[in-house]
């Protein structure tokens, strides 16, 4: 049991039949009355945001998110396929619950499956990816306006905006919090 005055950023619990993890929180003491914690709540199963306020006394079961290393083998239709890497099972999920989070995975990639009691609900990449660009338009000597970017294909399929020296050919890192261009790796 987790009790709502202990509550930090990332704390996952049990509610309603759903499974939240603490987003923000604050204890607020008024003048009057009782204290209590306001929080910003993120609905891990539905990705819904709430917020609440709990008696700090409050009690909820602690929810255990497992996180397991897969590798992403490839994708049929609808259905995308993992490997355990211990076991060699393979796990066929759909795109609902993929969502967005292979935009910038390449096959064979090691992933990290979310499950809770066994269903998988989710899929956090690696943090950083480094992918070759496929398809931008040339950047021109001088043209050096300071943040300028352009549109770049990346080898995924997914566009991203890049500085204005990246090419065709280069190896670029990508941020898969942001989606966001970190540097040019070659």
């Amino acid at each position: 049991m987790i009790v709502a005055g202990d509550f930090k950023n990332g704390v996952t619990f049990e509610l309603d039949n759903n499974i939240f993890q603490v987003v923000e929180f604050q204890h607020v003491k008024p003048g009057k009355g009782a204290a209590f914690v306001r929080t910003k709540l993120k609905n891990i199963i539905t990705g819904a945001t709430v917020e609440r306020t709990f008696n700090p006394t409050d009690k909820m079961p602690k929810a255990h998110i497992e996180r397991k290393d897969m590798q992403y083998l490839y994708n049929d239709g609808d259905l995308y396929y993992f490997m355990d890497v211990e076991s060699y099972e393979q796990l066929p999920l759909n795109k609902e619950t993929i969502g967005n989070a292979l935009d910038l995975v390449k096959e064979n990639e090691i992933v990290k499956i979310l499950s809770h009691k066994g269903n998988v609900f989710g899929i956090e990449p690696p943090t950083f990816v480094e992918l070759e660009v496929t398809e931008t338009d040339p950047g021109f000597k001088g043209d050096t306006a300071t943040g300028a970017t352009k549109p770049a294909t990346v080898e995924t399929g997914y566009v991203i905006k890049v500085p204005l020296f990246v090419n065709t050919g280069d190896i670029i890192r990508i941020d898969t919090r942001t989606n966001e261009y970190m540097e040019r790796v070659k």
